[in-house]
């Protein structure tokens, strides 16, 4: 899907900020699009480890919390860590519960099963605890939205919750509720993930019962922060800047092992490391098995059992792999006929989808369509299970809100939430959220952007630059790593690359000053660059190779040059859709890319641009003449029994 760029508003004369912080321009440019306009600023966000951690008994209800949990201590009183099945959950579960052992509590802990329970505190799960034993109960990453079943326990089991998911209008009745995002809590720092708040617990808590300054364990609450997709900046970027650090060499043998299992090698760990090869292998816990296997291989002190759990996660993220691919699949073809191209928002649902699974399946169309989407499983009780992403423009649980009438419950974020909807009530639903998304958001909002720091040149990229940009890390939301585009440009000798040879490599700036420019994934654009001017969006970086370093380009996205941008008109629709019937006369579908379809084309026929295809495909889709599978990622055309005008489609009419 081509991006639009978003640029940056004018930056002023930075050269005093960028002398006294000892770093160029171009970097102190940067910082001032993050908000950091001083010196003073700049410096506590270069260095979060130098900046001490707030004060946990500022957050709202803590000291009761404190008192509570040192009582049952004292009295020797069972303690339950109630927590969630997502790696922020897993995470904060094993955090809280190595800490309350080590200060000397009988303490276990309880996941739902996602399949069968779901998502936060259910009745029976708090009856049985008490039954069996539990005196207190100390929630993390869960329970803020649980206020029916807290009341029901009331005199049976005391609560106390901690959780950072937004509150609703009641708070539950439960001794004590930590969460920064309460309307009477003072704590400075909103952004912290459920991890994040369990670790203030266990500072409040060391501080209370032994005096002492807690601030290990960090690499757990790295983990849990970088997978929960919460802001880096504040207390978080001190988190996960520390964690990073002393994640290799941890103290839990699980972490170890589940960095060894994740083949990252020697390369300096990052936060994308987190999110894409150690995130996906816990979550996979979570997702299809049971995530207290997450816990006990966090919590091992036993290098071959952490060995072994971290290799059964691995094998458990594969068959979450194939899974997903599944559901996508039935997503896609529960579409065929509804137009998903005009839709305001995608609201799709299957019998019996995997629920562990639900949620990446919605990222995976919003990827594609770039509209809020919604991904919800039929379970045989007649309630409709889901997961909600988003885009940007749309805050997810402010919509889910202004439907609640047809919703039994729901929580979570700006872009990513849950819900429970009953059957007889989905039809309602939809048509209520695909309103609402409607009244929110405007044609603009649905092209999807790229953030571009500056315009620069390839060939003016410099070793110092690289390693200056360096110190911005660890990036994440709040802190995008910084993107540079450059336009008009030609690539030299793009070729294929990989064991698969599925990825891109091409050449750009210029022949006395060549670099690598590489894309992942992508290695159908390699007649589009050596054929088009493109525009490029892109991070630099360094490669080291047996000892040499050369400096190349990462590639964000690629775009038509605005020379190439030639929309479509009506004889070269026809000419295109004439091309893509004898393909799929030939063949029985049409099995390929955008990008290759557009080189066949000039083949064929005649030069158009890549653009110029892409265009006529959307155009296509929006008049329900092409489909898309992207399971296997060709197109196919349906048959089709009456006669298409091209007015009907948004995309023409917006050009004429």
């Amino acid at each position: 899907m081509l991006k639009q760029w978003k640029l940056y508003d004018t930056v002023p004369d930075v050269s005093e900020l960028a002398e006294k912080l000892g770093i160029t321009e171009m970097v102190a440019g940067i910082l001032w699009h993050r908000g950091l306009k001083t010196v003073a600023e700049a410096e506590t966000f270069l260095h979060p480890e130098q900046q001490p951690f707030h004060d946990p008994l500022l957050m709202k209800d803590m000291d009761q919390a404190v008192a509570r949990i040192r009582r049952a201590i004292e009295l020797e009183e069972k303690i339950t860590v109630y927590g969630d099945y997502d790696v922020d959950g897993m995470t904060a579960t094993s955090l809280l519960l190595h800490n309350l052992r080590a200060l000397g509590a009988q303490a276990d802990f309880y996941i739902p099963e996602r399949q069968k329970e779901g998502y936060g505190f259910n009745l029976p799960a708090l009856q049985k605890l008490a039954v069996e034993g539990t005196k207190l109960l100390v929630s993390v990453d869960c329970g803020i939205a649980s206020v029916a079943d807290v009341a029901a326990m009331q005199g049976k089991l005391d609560i106390i919750i901690t959780d950072h998911h937004l509150p609703g209008e009641t708070l539950p009745s439960a001794l004590a509720v930590v969460n920064p995002h309460r309307a009477d809590c003072s704590y400075p720092d909103k952004n912290l993930a459920g991890v994040g708040v369990a670790f203030k617990l266990c500072q409040a808590l060391w501080q209370a019962l032994e005096g002492e300054s807690y601030s290990q364990d960090l690499e757990l609450v790295a983990l849990g922060t970088v997978a929960d997709i919460v802001p880096l900046i504040g207390e978080n970027r001190k988190i996960v800047k520390l964690g990073l650090e002393q994640m290799r060499a941890s103290a839990f043998a699980g972490i170890r092992a589940l960095v060894e299992v994740a083949d990252i090698g020697d390369q300096k760990l990052n936060a994308g490391h987190i999110g894409f090869r150690l995130a996906p292998r816990l979550n996979a816990a979570g997702r299809i098995g049971s995530a207290r296997k997450g816990v006990q291989l966090l919590l091992s002190k036993d290098k071959a059992e952490a060995d072994n759990l971290a290799m059964e996660l691995d094998m458990l993220n594969s068959q979450r792999q194939a899974i997903e691919q599944e559901i996508l699949q039935k997503a896609e073809d529960s579409l065929a006929g509804q137009d998903p191209e005009n839709m305001p928002a995608i609201v799709v649902a299957g019998e019996n989808w995997n629920l562990g699974v639900i949620g990446i399946v919605a990222s995976r169309l919003v990827e594609h369509y770039y509209k809020p989407t919604i991904v919800l499983s039929i379970q045989p009780d007649g309630i409709c299970k889901g997961s909600c992403r988003s885009i940007e423009g749309l805050h997810m649980y402010e919509t889910l809100k202004l439907c609640q009438e047809h919703i039994l419950q729901f929580g979570g974020h700006a872009q990513a939430a849950g819900l429970s909807v009953k059957l007889e009530e989905l039809p309602a639903f939809r048509t209520d959220f695909q309103q609402a998304a409607e009244a929110t958001l405007s044609e603009e909002d649905y092209i999807p952007k790229v953030a571009v720091e500056f315009e620069l040149a390839p060939e003016n990229v410099t070793f110092q630059l690289v390693e200056e940009l360096e110190t911005l890390e660890p990036y994440g939301m709040g802190n995008p790593k910084p993107l540079f585009g450059c336009r008009n440009i030609r690539g030299m000798g793009a070729s294929a690359i990989g064991r698969d040879r599925q990825h891109l490599r091409f050449q750009v700036g210029t022949r006395e000053n060549p670099l690598n420019a590489l894309l992942w994934n992508k290695s159908e654009y390699v007649g589009i660059v050596n054929a088009e001017a493109i525009d490029m969006v892109y991070s630099p970086a360094i490669n080291e190779w047996q000892g040499n370093r050369s400096l190349q380009c990462m590639v964000d996205s690629l775009g038509p040059a605005d020379r190439e941008k030639v929309f479509p008109e009506r004889d070269t629709l026809a000419a295109i859709y004439r091309f893509l019937y004898r393909i799929q006369q030939q063949d029985g579908r049409i099995p390929y890319t955008a990008a290759e379809l557009t080189v066949q084309f000039g083949q064929q026929e005649q030069h158009i641009s890549f653009y110029t295809m892409c265009t006529g495909l959307r155009v296509f889709q929006e008049l329900n003449l092409l489909h898309l599978n992207l399971e296997e990622n060709n197109y196919y055309l349906p048959k089709v029994s009456a006669r298409m005008e091209l007015s009907g489609s948004p995309t023409f009419r917006r050009h004429h």
